[in-house]
């Protein structure tokens, strides 16, 4: 390769660079007219991605100056946007976590980001969707390492023993993750024991997602009427994310409600769920309502999502 060459492709890399920054408001000093700089809304993006996330991960993986992230976390801290608790397999180290407000400031980040790309998108052709989506995978797995093999797991249909562990599963893991109350326990226990006392093979169905012998997550497929089913209960462990169990329990769920005759499929979410958003979102679901109400002890606003089939 000549220097010139070289110089040339120096030049066009850097110049995609300001293009693409300044396409996406990158540069503002405010991301996507937030009240959150670019490396702040990183950072929360990470923090509520991630199973267990400390500091140390996110200097680490973002190449940040640990000097630059702590006075940027401590400044989210004072914003009430980040906490920190003593991590439950070494007490010594502290993990992080979004507060409520820190969750709903992510939901309309991820919310802006989503209107902000697909206003993009939209201006364009089919063919030239395609093309920028495909250019932009190539010049990903160009970048980047191919990732380690994630550990193999498997769906399986529901046994004696795994509706309990989906009902104590559920509800620690929103009291923990986003301070439900108990109600919202009594809620998943009374559908668990509506879907077991009315179970119809023929219609519905509950999947186990499970690596060697321990459940991961799960996700159930329940009769709405002749022609709609609903998809309910979704639910990937923290230890499992980014694994695409999220992902297979869904496209499973779709793909048994198609060859067992139903016509839509709908779903009932929160606006602050943003990972399962993503996932429904990308299998084609629409949301087609939105409510603001008070359950579980918090102020959340109540999503409808549909599918046809």
């Amino acid at each position: 390769m000549s220097q010139l060459n070289s110089e040339q492709e120096v030049a066009a890399v850097r110049a995609f660079n300001r293009f693409y920054t300044r396409k996406l408001g990158i540069i503002e000093p405010k991301l996507l007219h937030s009240p959150f700089t670019l490396q702040e809304a990183r950072i929360i993006y990470e923090i509520v991605h991630r199973p267990a996330c400390t500091a140390s991960d996110l200097t680490r993986d973002l190449g940040l100056d640990p000097g630059f992230l702590s006075r940027t976390l401590q400044a989210l801290q004072r914003r009430q946007i980040v906490t920190r608790k003593p991590s439950k397999d070494d007490g010594r180290v502290n993990e992080l976590a979004l507060t409520a407000k820190g969750r709903a400031a992510q939901a309309e980040l991820e919310r802006r980001s989503c209107e902000q790309v697909g206003s993009l998108l939209a201006s364009l052709e089919g063919g030239q969707r395609t093309a920028l989506v495909q250019a932009m995978t190539t010049i990903e797995q160009t970048l980047e390492r191919p990732a380690e093999k994630p550990p193999a797991f498997l769906l399986r249909s529901h046994r004696p023993g795994d509706i309990g562990w989906v009902i104590s599963s559920q509800a620690k893991a929103y009291a923990e993750e986003y301070g439900w109350d108990i109600s919202y326990e009594a809620l998943v226990a009374e559908i668990c024991a509506q879907f077991i006392r009315n179970f119809d093979p023929s219609r519905e169905h509950c999947w186990i997602a499970e690596a060697g012998g321990e459940p991961l997550g799960s996700i159930f497929l329940v009769k709405g009427s002749d022609d709609v089913a609903k998809l309910r209960l979704l639910l990937v462990e923290k230890k499992a994310r980014g694994l695409g169990v999220g992902r297979a329990l869904v496209e499973q769920c779709i793909r048994a409600a198609r060859e067992k005759g139903y016509k839509e499929m709908t779903l009932w979410t929160q606006s602050i769920l943003v990972a399962a958003r993503g996932i429904y979102q990308a299998a084609g679901f629409r949301r087609v309502k939105e409510e603001p109400h008070h359950s579980f002890g918090v102020d959340l606003v109540g999503e409808t999502w549909e599918l046809d089939l």
